[in-house]
């Protein structure tokens, strides 16, 4: 008796292997689901919207009259507007809040077992990072449009330049959503991710450069400013931003040594940061288990 077992398999049983172009949407699939979500939280969710706006105003009018007419006394020669000089530093502040929360929704995600759904879709992995990512940059730069739309407060002109200051404010929220993410496929706990979250982002506010000139400052402090990838955004923005002139003075702009880096650069640095931070999420994301 023979045996048939061994005879080639006919055409129709051939298991069609996905081309480049199939594999390349199935990746980018997730990405937009992803969005899609965090944008349709933002939607059904407008008291966050407005409370987002609370604390950055609060900085800007508060703090900033009262620094304002402080410095009347002080001399204005050196800071001729506080409220102008800190708007910038407002903006960045606008956007830091809403790209972290993607982080912390991962967190959540995996506690309530929502992200053991999304694993056993048959998307690449790093997908899931990358549509997190893009989602929470774009929930970031729309706290911050909402801030630039009241800069008429700090004497901020109305002028297409804003729509560079806001593909900044992307940048600069992108780059908090992938440090964000970056932490949250790193710790676990929800707790403990809340705490390194809230003695992290304190700390790069304050030495950042958004509320005094990052020049002329005390050895050890200069050092911290200079090193903060965040002094970079914010000098950024603020030298982008059309405004008095207290936004582009000599005494107010970044100085590394004798060297005024340009916008540019400046940029350049924060996309690198946001490129590591996306790869490594995603690498070690993809390794979960």
């Amino acid at each position: 008796m023979s045996r048939t077992d061994t005879a080639p398999a006919a055409l129709g049983d051939v298991t069609a292997v996905p081309s480049p172009t199939d594999r390349s949407r199935n990746a980018a699939r997730p990405v937009l689901l992803l969005w899609r979500r965090e944008m349709t939280r933002l939607r059904h969710n407008p008291v966050r919207l407005a409370m987002g706006l609370v604390t950055p105003l609060l900085f800007l009018v508060v703090l900033g009259t009262g620094l304002d007419a402080a410095s009347s006394s002080l001399g204005k020669a050196q800071l001729n507007d506080y409220r102008a000089y800190l708007f910038p530093g407002t903006l960045v502040m606008s956007v830091q809040a809403p790209a972290i929360a993607v982080g912390i929704s991962l967190v959540w995600d995996r506690r309530l077992g929502v992200l053991r759904q999304m694993l056993v879709a048959p998307f690449p992995r790093a997908s899931i990072v990358f549509g997190l990512a893009f989602g929470g940059a774009t929930t970031g730069a729309v706290y911050g449009l909402m801030v630039l739309s009241v800069g008429g407060i700090a004497s901020i002109r109305y002028t297409p330049m804003l729509l560079v200051v806001l593909l900044e404010l992307l940048l600069v929220s992108l780059m908090f959503t992938a440090l964000g993410l970056l932490a949250a496929v790193t710790i676990r706990q929800v707790d403990t991710f809340q705490v390194v979250v809230n003695l992290s982002l304190m700390p790069l506010m304050f030495f950042s450069g958004a509320m005094f000139p990052p020049n002329g400052l005390p050895g050890w402090l200069d050092t911290v400013v200079k090193l903060n990838p965040l002094t970079y955004g914010v000098d950024a923005v603020r030298r982008t931003l059309p405004g008095p002139s207290v936004l582009t003075s000599e005494q107010t702009r970044l100085m590394l040594g004798d060297w005024h880096p340009p916008v540019a650069a400046e940029l350049g640095v924060l996309a690198a940061l946001t490129a590591v931070a996306l790869g490594l999420a995603g690498y070690r994301f993809s390794r979960t288990s």
